[in-house]
């Protein structure tokens, strides 16, 4: 997994867990907020980019991003599956570090899907899955996290 970092460049995964653990010690009186999300888009391939973010509440953020290329996903259920998966296989990778670590965050997966649409219908579903797995979830307009920079990176 080569991860970039418009900061740092190309890091590892490890690299991630060091560079979010040392930005939560930097200010730990702070209140900080841990998004993963991703969102793809079609062309020859399905590129899906999977965003990790975390915001210390009103005085900024880092995020980190990767990138994959599969076979082209054209089924929009298929594609929803395949983003949400990539998330929460980031996210209990990072959770399992940042755990051993004792650090104060909330974790949330941000899902492009939303009332408006033809996700509407998978809300419930994909939302429950998420808080199956033990994670808040956000949906449009909240999830900025794939709606915004994932969906940036992913054109």
């Amino acid at each position: 997994m080569s991860i970039k970092s418009i900061t740092h460049g190309d890091v590892s995964f490890k690299q991630v867990c060091k560079l979010i653990t040392d930005y939560i010690k930097a200010d730990l009186h702070q209140d900080y907020e841990l998004t993963i999300g991703t969102d793809s888009q079609n062309s020859n391939s399905t590129k899906a980019v999977i965003v990790i973010a975390l915001r210390r509440i009103g005085k900024g953020g880092i995020f980190f991003y990767d990138i994959k290329r599969v076979k082209k996903i054209t089924n929009i259920k298929k594609k929803i599956y395949y983003e949400t998966s990539l998330s929460l296989d980031v996210a209990q990778k990072l959770m399992k570090y940042l755990d051993v670590n004792n650090l104060p965050y909330s974790l949330s997966i941000h899902v492009d899907i939303g009332k408006n649409g033809p996700t509407s219908e998978m809300i419930p579903e994909i939302v429950g899955w998420v808080r199956g797995c033990g994670f808040d979830c956000e949906i449009k307009p909240e999830a900025t996290t794939a709606s915004a920079i994932a969906n940036k990176y992913s054109k």
